[in-house]
């Protein structure tokens, strides 16, 4: 069956395992479906997330001059630290990054190729977790702001990564940690100004990715340079799908490409 539209991060259900969908404007496809399947995929035209334009995709969806405008698009998203809403001080949109950032945030642990902290919205809880392929995550602290949950972070990461390996996490190379006993190790790195937001009672949430077989090796697919590209279906984890040549598609980094998806 063909669909056409423009890629954006697939959705997910929580569930054992773990619901994936494609969502196009007037179509969607749940991707556990076509586990098993032949996929494929032809690269159509651009499709900036923000203008429409077919403009070639710089960054995150955007075309190169909607990256530097969009607040969607602020250096606060990737540094939480650089958040200025609470002190009523705009980036590009104060209307909106107030909307984003003055509402409670996770800071939390997850292992997905080894231990790493992050930052989400509580609202993004356990998505986030989801789309970073992690198969077990728990929380440390819940802020009121996201300034709150970015300074939080940088003092962790003194002591644990930020990081992850995607090519560890996609070949499914990792081991089980007791995420409780890593919190406990870090509570006393966490800031003065927001250890009251400590959370002492939270357990590890599992998460059971739909995956038939991993890859040995990993090969990446860039719709720039392989426009058209078939492959049998053997796993989604993170925002990957996972094929049985061990080429593997990141969903998310490739938002903005208008795409051809045939599954048969």
């Amino acid at each position: 069956m063909l669909y056409e539209g423009v890629l954006r991060k697939m959705k997910t259900e929580i569930g054992n395992p773990i619901q994936y969908f494609l969502v196009f404007e007037n179509d969607f496809i749940n991707m556990n479906q076509a586990l098993d399947k032949e996929v494929q995929i032809d690269f159509i035209k651009f499709q900036c997330l923000n203008c429409g334009r077919d403009l070639p995709i710089f960054r995150q969806g955007f075309c190169k001059t909607c990256f530097f405008e969009t607040p969607l698009a602020g250096d606060w998203i990737m540094k939480p630290e650089l958040s200025t809403a609470h002190l009523d001080k705009a980036d590009r949109d104060l209307e909106f990054e107030k909307k984003m950032q003055l509402q409670p945030h996770i800071v939390y642990l997850a292992n997905s190729s080894n231990v790493k902290v992050g930052v989400t919205r509580k609202s993004q809880v356990p998505t986030r977790w989801i789309d970073q392929g992690a198969h077990e995550a728990i929380e440390i602290m819940e802020v009121p702001n996201r300034y709150l949950a970015g300074i939080t972070e940088v003092a962790l990461k003194a002591h644990v990564s930020d990081k992850t390996s995607w090519q560890k996490m996609l070949k499914n190379d990792i081991e089980d940690v007791d995420l409780v006993e890593w919190r406990e190790k870090l509570k006393s790195s966490i800031p003065e100004e927001t250890i009251a937001y400590f959370i002492n009672d939270k357990q590890e949430t599992l998460l059971e990715f739909p995956v038939l077989q991993y890859p040995e090796k990993v090969k990446s697919l860039n719709l720039d340079k392989t426009p058209s590209y078939k492959g049998t279906l053997k796993g989604i984890k993170g925002q990957y799908l996972i094929f049985d040549d061990n080429t593997v598609f990141n969903v998310r980094s490739s938002e903005g490409y208008f795409v051809g998806i045939n599954i048969s």
